[in-house]
């Protein structure tokens, strides 16, 4: 799986974590910043990421910054995203099960690696289920402008 991620300065951190855990797991890991702790804006790095995704140059893309609200907000200006803030694994399945997400949002200030982690691992391991949820996403996705 290609996955593409990205961060602020304030979910440096927890996005370096979660990068040698997707590694680790096998998954190929695109960073697209920021490189360094220094104050950034996160809707340059939640463009780039959801741009990638949405392109088809990555399979699904996750971005942290503090709360992920702010990287989840962007990400969804473009077209093509769906991106889901999630702070509990119940959530990170049901945005993939039923809502086919293909862009992960954390908050470093909001949930620690070891919950991150069980998070994403929960999101990658959800497939979607399709069926009645299809058209629901077809009449979200015709909001696009």
């Amino acid at each position: 799986m290609q996955i593409v991620t990205g961060s602020d300065h304030a979910g440096f951190e927890l996005k370096t974590e979660l990068i040698a855990f997707l590694e680790g797991l096998g998954h190929t890991v695109e960073d697209k910043g920021t490189l360094v702790k220094e104050r950034c804006d996160y809707p340059d790095y939640a463009a780039s990421v959801a741009r990638s995704v949405a392109g088809g140059e990555a399979d699904w893309g996750l971005l942290v910054c503090g709360s992920g609200i702010g990287m989840a907000m962007s990400a969804n200006k473009v077209n093509g995203i769906r991106a889901a803030v999630v702070s509990d694994t119940f959530s990170a399945r049901a945005t993939r099960l039923h809502n086919d997400a293909n862009v992960l949002c954390l908050g470093e200030r909001v949930v620690g690696v070891g919950l991150a982690t069980d998070i994403v691992q929960a999101w990658l391991d959800a497939e979607y289920e399709g069926g009645r949820h299809q058209a629901r996403i077809d009449k979200m996705m015709a909001l696009e402008g």
